[in-house]
């Protein structure tokens, strides 16, 4: 297992992990209760227990770079400007019908929850008139509590970059803000305390957007016995049950199925008549191609019922 703590697919924080399992060859897990599937279902089993956090195993994508799990891949979107309460609502009440659906199973959100968060409130009318510019408050809280790159400097043969960031343990805790200083137009330097104050909310650490709406993305996939179009017909019909201004779209590989569906009966079309321009060409003639094309069917009805016997 290759774990990294810090990151995931949903976003990075230092409430977020990822973890990578490599399973066994084929010649050594031949069982059924031994495939992707089934260890996925028994990891999420356990997983549902855990009240301190959410957890989900989920297999890879089938096809690389379109989305970050196997199964279908939606965003709810807020298209009236509800507001980031009554979309997450929506999520919810859409997550509880689908858990509900017998069509659906692992459905999931794959972001990040709303999070307890430090706001720090400055004061820039006060700030002028203490000489401090905004331009000097940014820079001093990116520096001292982000980092700042300054050049790069050559070490026994490799090149290194020299970072400047304030002492860890000058930056560990809210009050730590008040050993900061700016330095004014006159060139004395002011504490942060006298312009700015910071206080705790709670909210999103990432406020998402899909084609220019707020959206949250949900994941999820077909239940055994069910096919994916299913799956999504299912998700859609959940959706319709929400209030007015939330709708969906889809994403990834779930994209690619929706904008192809439909067209089976078309590129059969297309088949068809490239075979029978093909015949025609060999054959120098229009009507023998259609005696050959409707001799096929006839031989694969016989080769089946000759199999059946």
């Amino acid at each position: 297992i290759f774990t990294v703590t810090g990151f995931s697919f949903a976003g990075s924080g230092q409430n977020s992990a990822i973890a990578f399992v490599n399973f066994k060859h084929w010649d050594e897990r031949q069982r059924d209760d031994l495939s992707v599937k089934a260890v996925a279902g028994k990891a999420m089993g356990y997983f549902s227990t855990i009240k301190e956090a959410f957890v989900f195993a989920f297999p890879p994508p089938a096809i690389v770079e379109l989305g970050t799990a196997n199964g279908f891949t939606l965003f709810l979107q807020d298209r009236v400007g509800l507001g980031h309460d009554d979309l997450l609502a929506a999520r919810n009440q859409l997550l509880g019908m689908a858990s509900q659906s017998p069509i659906l199973a692992g459905v999931r959100p794959n972001g990040q929850e709303d999070m307890p968060e430090l706001q720090l409130d400055v004061d820039l009318a006060k700030a002028e008139a203490l000489g401090v510019s905004q331009g000097d408050i940014n820079s001093t809280l990116a520096t001292a509590w982000g980092s700042s790159y300054v050049n790069d400097f050559i070490d026994r043969g490799r090149v290194k970059k020299v970072y400047l960031q304030g002492d860890a343990q000058s930056r560990m805790v809210p009050e730590d803000l008040n050993k900061w200083y700016v330095r004014n137009d006159n060139g004395d330097m002011v504490p942060f305390s006298a312009f700015a104050s910071s206080f705790w909310t709670y909210g999103s650490p990432r406020l998402e957007r899909y084609n220019g709406f707020s959206a949250m993305e949900i994941q999820g996939s077909a239940a055994p016995g069910y096919s994916t179009g299913q799956a999504m017909d299912e998700m859609e019909r959940l959706v319709k049950q929400l209030p007015n201004g939330i709708s969906s779209e889809w994403t990834g590989i779930s994209f690619q199925e929706r904008s192809s569906s439909g067209q089976a009966p078309l590129l059969y079309g297309l088949s068809l008549l490239f075979v029978f321009l093909c015949l025609a060409a060999l054959y120098e003639s229009w009507s023998v191609p259609f005696a050959v094309m409707m001799i096929v069917p006839l031989g694969i009805f016989g080769a089946i019922m000759a199999a059946l016997a």
